[in-house]
């Protein structure tokens, strides 16, 4: 059965109340691809009732939000799988025309900013009970944060929505925490001893404080008088956001209150992990969108694999490590060949596994070698500026699962479609097995930049490892008589990119090396990354060395201008920003331009 989404489902099972009812951004689709999904199905789980609401409507007489009453123990909120501004807005500010996770992909059925204006109406429908947030919104924006769609710091989500209390990254461990908390009714001094939440505090909780495992950030009036005190912030989080063990409470004073973030769980155990993924789901879209569309997201991941959690690139621009974490949760060989066994009997499935992946696909059972080094680590990243000499790189227990994955009865291929690092690659025939097995005659991989200055400020390797892959690549597919295409993706627009660089980089990848590009980038900066820091601030906040960025919208398109069409479009027909969130002129048109890439169907919130 789906989780209930109707009173009418809700009666059908005999329920007078419910425990907790979740609210949500995107439609429900019963799959362990999907966050609000994997949380209703471990509150059930534990005996919870749970039922979701998708896609509530918050235009009307708010009777969405009334339908199912008010819950024993508190409303969830989740904005769905993507930020709701990436999801509205592309990264010249226009608005999208269509929406990846809405039956027919249609757009327009979750506002701007989704969890500060659910949690508003919650609030105010029901003052006395509970508001828990999550999922990637909640968790990119749980402190001080710059906001890019109104080109300015924002305050906590916490402060912006009223929430009571705010999980972030992964929740299979700290929702079922929460709700033990609150089995007996609301209790802060439970929920404030929690891990990996936060929540607003007086004064004189915080004086209360151990000072040794207790850091205070610079406050958000601090950060909006100068910039290098936001900087400072971010290295402090990022920094204690890729530790392996950490203890440490985080402080930011907001106004007269205190935004008080616990230290996170420890990263899941395999154990813990195969329970989140092997929930009885009925994978698939709610029987509600029945005849109203496809659901494009369903669509890309239904017949896919997920492997693993987590990527220790590292990488600027990426806020994986933000909310997945650095370090490798991967899944049992046993459960992943149970779901492809589940895959192979879905009724419309031809013998193609779309992709055997996650958010980088050749990171399955890495770890370090010496896990009491991993312990004193703070880099953030484990690939750069080069593979960490600790790090086992090992990519045989991976060519293990990919031949078992190919020798079950129905299986023709299991593709590859998420991201591979090839900074990983060692002088195993992996990427051989890859190209000859694994690959649907179009391999992506993501150099993003050539000029070396600016792959430093990505923490990417040197372009020359890519030439070497497209060397073997190529020599690869001589041998073994295919016709394959190796499809590089780049970035635009990051901040050190000048337009000189992006010259440079279409004069050695379409002269030199002569491919054909489908997709450049132009970086959206999202909340909680070096990269939006680095943009906001102008600065390495690590370094302090001044960064060019090309911030108007014409540098912008200028940029992405050498690889589609030269053309200029007029600045009138943008979108222009508010502190609430985009309005379009009149006279703007909905489009969306080539080149910019969705957000990692497995991270949620890859770009």
């Amino acid at each position: 059965m789906f989780l209930p989404t109707t009173i009418k489902e809700v009666r059908a099972r005999g329920w007078e109340q419910l425990d907790v009812i979740i609210f949500s951004g995107d439609a429900y689709i019963d799959h362990p691809a999907f966050g609000a999904a994997v949380i209703g199905r471990l509150l059930e789980a534990e005996g919870y009732r749970v039922a979701i609401v998708p896609q509530p409507n918050w235009r009307d007489d708010l009777r969405d939000f009334k339908k199912l009453g008010q819950p024993r123990l508190f409303f969830a909120v989740t904005a769905g799988a993507m930020d709701s501004m990436v999801n509205h807005y592309t990264a010249n500010l226009r608005l999208r025309s269509n929406d990846a996770y809405t039956p027919g992909g249609k757009a327009g059925f979750r506002p701007d900013r989704t969890i500060d204006t659910y949690t508003q109406i919650l609030k105010r429908l029901f003052p006395h009970t509970p508001v828990v947030i999550g999922g990637i919104e909640a968790s990119l924006r749980r402190l001080t944060h710059y906001d890019y769609w109104s080109d300015s710091l924002h305050r906590s989500i916490l402060k912006t929505s009223g929430a009571d209390l705010l999980v972030y990254g992964m929740g299979d461990k700290p929702i079922r925490e929460v709700a033990r908390a609150m089995r007996n009714g609301y209790n802060a001094k439970l929920l404030r001893g929690l891990r990996q939440v936060g929540f607003i505090a007086d004064r004189g909780y915080v004086e209360r404080l151990d000072a040794a495992t207790t850091l205070h950030l610079g406050s958000y009036e601090e950060c909006c008088a100068s910039k290098q005190t936001f900087g400072k912030n971010f290295v402090h989080i990022e920094t204690l956001s890729n530790m392996m063990e950490c203890n440490t409470t985080i402080v930011e004073r907001s106004g007269d209150d205190y935004v008080v973030i616990t230290p996170p769980h420890a990263t899941l155990t395999t154990d813990e992990l195969d329970h989140s993924f092997d929930l009885e789901y009925e994978r698939a879209p709610h029987p509600r969108y029945n005849g109203k569309g496809d659901i494009p997201a369903w669509e890309m991941i239904k017949h896919s694999i997920n492997i693993h959690r987590g990527c220790f690139g590292g990488c600027s621009f990426c806020t994986i490590s933000a909310h997945q974490g650095k370090f490798i949760n991967s899944r049992s060989e046993h459960s992943i060949l149970n779901e492809v066994k589940r895959v192979v009997a879905m009724p419309d499935f031809k013998g193609n596994l779309s992709d055997v992946g996650a958010p980088s696909a050749n990171m399955y059972r890495m770890r370090g070698k010496n896990e009491e080094l991993c312990r004193k680590c703070r880099r953030p990243s484990c690939l750069h500026p080069k593979l960490c000499p600790n790090m086992n790189n090992d990519h045989r227990p991976l060519l293990e699962l990919y031949r078992k994955i190919r020798e079950i009865k129905g299986v023709k291929r299991a593709f590859i479609g998420s991201g591979i690092r090839y900074d990983l690659f060692d002088d195993s025939d992996y990427f051989d097995t890859v190209v000859k097995y694994h690959t649907s005659g179009r391999l992506k991989v993501a150099p993003e930049h050539t000029e070396e200055h600016v792959l430093k400020l990505m923490r990417k390797p040197s372009f020359m490892m890519f030439e070497q892959l497209n060397e073997r690549f190529t020599s690869i597919c001589r041998r073994e008589g295919l016709r394959y295409q190796l499809i590089p993706y780049f970035i635009s627009s990051h901040p050190g990119c000048t337009e000189q660089d992006m010259r440079s980089l279409a004069q050695r990848v379409l002269g030199k090396l002569h491919f054909t590009l489908e997709q450049v980038q132009d970086l959206t900066p999202t909340p909680m990354t070096l990269s939006s820091t680095m943009f906001y601030t102008g600065e390495n906040p690590y370094t302090g060395e001044k960064v060019f960025v090309a911030r108007s919208q014409d540098d912008k398109r200028r940029q992405k201008a050498y690889f589609f069409g030269g053309t200029l479009p007029d600045d009138s027909r943008g979108a222009k920003p508010t502190a609430q969130g985009i309005r379009r002129s009149p006279k703007s048109q909905v489009t969306k331009p080539r080149g910019v890439r969705r957000q990692d169907k497995k991270s949620g919130n890859r770009r």
